[in-house]
């Protein structure tokens, strides 16, 4: 598809922590975008997983002191939800047409040329880094780098669809929480889309498909247990879970179901790519298989340890030398008046190389080039 140039209408409404939010009509329809600092500066764009915003995926990483030092001080931040998915959204009408995820991302490039952005950093959660990857497959040129925080690049698992068939002929309470727990205890790094289908459209943000959703983004650690309470992180997500709109998380779920399989473009991608995944998260194998199919001259894993798949909230701090480092290859920096940590001023003569090692970081790094010439 080429690059649409179509204008597009903005409605500057409110302010969220300093950020303006823009409501941009597209093509396939209104899009929410956070803009927060310098819009001289590059620009990072951001999109969430299923059923989330930038509020309940991305701040634990923008309030990370450090991790915050880094982006804003190098970018100006563009956080997009997912259609319906911002705060205070009001039910999408069941008459507008179901996006595609091609629609999603050719969403992104008029948001792009609407702002007047070049070639724009992008980071993405799960479903959001599922879009965020086709969209640089599609344009190029207009993605510096991708990082991917548990992605997905495969279409959903046979179980995903035999979940669905036996759900779908009797869709009681009762029976979803039998199945529930037969299924998570046999296939227990497997999420089932097509489960939370059936909930959203019968039950909408009930109490069963939140928990779902919260085994899909956290650890055990996290989720807590009988003996173990739950912590402030998944308390302070189900609260904002709560506002979402069963419609329209059913409606993102639903392009994502039908995704295809983008496995074979992913060797055509010549922008840098970072892929974070915590090895506790349902979708780690897919993360593995992901970045076997990237060119490993523009692509590295960190595996995050004792973390689900948002390692954004549950241990944003492990991404912070990864990016880091990942951003010493465009020239980019933390300045070290914006910390007093061990950990900057970001050089490579005040880089510990102990820092980099698993036991000290929680991760495990995986031995991929990842600082490469823009030209190589």
């Amino acid at each position: 598809m080429a690059e649409s140039n179509d204008s597009v209408f903005v409605d500057v409404e409110k302010i969220y922590l300093g950020g303006k939010e823009h409501h941009v009509r597209t093509g396939c329809g209104s899009v929410s975008v956070i803009v927060y600092g310098d819009q001289d500066k590059p620009a990072l764009i951001t999109y969430p997983d299923l059923a989330l915003n930038y509020m309940s995926c991305f701040q634990g990483l923008f309030f990370c002191p450090e991790a915050a030092s880094l982006l804003v001080h190098n970018f100006c931040i563009y956080h997009i939800s997912p259609p319906g998915h911002e705060l205070g959204a009001a039910p999408i009408s069941p008459d507008d047409p179901l996006p595609s995820v091609d629609d999603l991302a050719d969403q992104i490039i008029e948001v792009l040329n609407y702002f007047g952005l070049g070639a724009v950093m992008c980071m993405g959660v799960t479903a959001g880094a599922y879009i965020l990857t086709l969209f640089a497959m599609k344009y190029r040129q207009r993605v510096l780098g991708l990082i991917l925080v548990s992605p997905l690049c495969k279409t959903p698992s046979w179980t995903e669809w035999l979940y669905n068939k036996v759900i779908s002929a009797n869709p009681s309470i009762i029976l979803l929480r039998i199945f529930h727990i037969i299924f998570i205890s046999m296939f227990e790094f497997i999420y089932i889309f097509q489960v939370m289908s059936n909930l959203l459209y019968f039950y909408g943000m009930c109490g069963l498909l939140k928990e779902f959703l919260l085994q899909r983004y956290f650890s055990k650690d996290v989720r807590g247990s009988a003996e173990v309470p739950e912590s402030d992180i998944a308390q302070a997500c189900r609260g904002l879970l709560d506002e979402r709109q069963g419609i329209n998380v059913l409606r993102f779920l639903q392009a994502i179901n039908q995704r295809p399989d983008i496995t074979s473009g992913l060797k055509k991608l010549r922008c840098r790519t970072l892929v974070f995944v915590g090895d506790n998260s349902p979708f780690h194998s897919e993360a593995l298989h992901m970045i076997t199919k990237l060119d490993r001259r523009y692509s590295a894993l960190v595996e995050v340890q004792a973390c689900g798949s948002m390692v954004t909230e549950e241990q944003p701090h492990a991404m912070l030398i990864p990016m880091e480092y990942f951003f010493m290859g465009y020239g980019l920096y933390r300045p070290c008046q914006l910390s007093d940590s061990p950990r900057s001023p970001l050089s490579p003569s005040c880089i510990s190389p102990e820092l980099l090692s698993p036991e000290s970081m929680g991760l495990k790094l995986k031995p991929i080039k990842t600082r490469v010439s823009l030209e190589g």
